[in-house]
């Protein structure tokens, strides 16, 4: 069982440390292209991989429960911010309703757990992870209630929030392990980063889409004005 143990533990650090690096190289690169598609899916790959054996570390070898949590927010930032790209709208979807009350669930065991041994990290890292995951999951499950009108150009800062959410909550779970002896401010610095890039890349692409909308021409606007006027 130790073997298994150390096995688990060793595939999900090369695997974390895999996504972290092909995380990077998604922020950096052309956005809607090739690369950062095939990046973005080998990240997710690897993202799952890291959910399933962060459980099985949970559940089977009886480890840190907290680590339920941060799982939980990285595979459903992970998750959702895939499904977006797919649906690109706010249709109810069975998948998503389901995902969103299983990683609601894992939150109520968190609770539960905490209540009996007590906080076991800086109260700052449990409450700010909770509340970040509720909070995302509020917003999937009252999103089906947004006008699809208003909705219609939503998905890609949705995108965008929840990949990078992602990736912030896998470097968060990274600086926090390594750089244990710096706890709160070991998560701290990697979520204010996370979030930076998220408002960054989220004003970025509002602007983008601004310029893009006033560029438009309405049809025979530019050959009316070429012509002289008469009287």
């Amino acid at each position: 069982m130790e073997t298994l143990h150390k096995l688990n533990i060793l595939t999900h650090i090369v695997c974390g440390s895999a996504a972290l690096l092909l995380g990077l190289v998604a922020l950096v690169v052309n956005k809607g292209k090739r690369v950062h598609k095939r990046v973005g899916n080998v990240f997710l790959v690897c993202l799952a991989v890291v959910i399933l054996t962060g459980l099985f570390g949970v559940f089977v070898f009886r480890r840190n429960a907290f680590l339920l949590v941060i799982t939980a927010l990285s595979g459903y930032y992970g998750f959702s911010g895939y499904r977006i790209l797919q649906t690109k709208s706010n249709q109810p979807q069975l998948l998503d309703v389901v995902i969103a009350l299983a990683s609601l669930g894992t939150v109520f065991y968190f609770v539960l757990y905490m209540s009996e041994i007590g906080l076991i990290w800086a109260p700052v890292i449990i409450y700010s992870t909770v509340g970040a995951l509720l909070a995302i999951i509020a917003y999937d499950l009252l999103r089906y209630f947004i006008p699809k009108a208003s909705y219609r150009r939503m998905w890609l800062y949705e995108h965008i929030y929840k990949m990078i959410g992602a990736f912030t909550a896998l470097l968060a779970a990274f600086s926090g392990t390594v750089f244990n002896a710096y706890h709160p401010y070991s998560q701290i610095l990697p979520s204010a980063i996370g979030v930076s890039l998220q408002v960054g890349f989220i004003l970025y692409y509002v602007r983008k889409q601004k310029r893009a909308s006033g560029n438009v021409k309405l049809p025979g606007v530019s050959a009316f004005a070429n012509k002289p006027l008469t009287p």
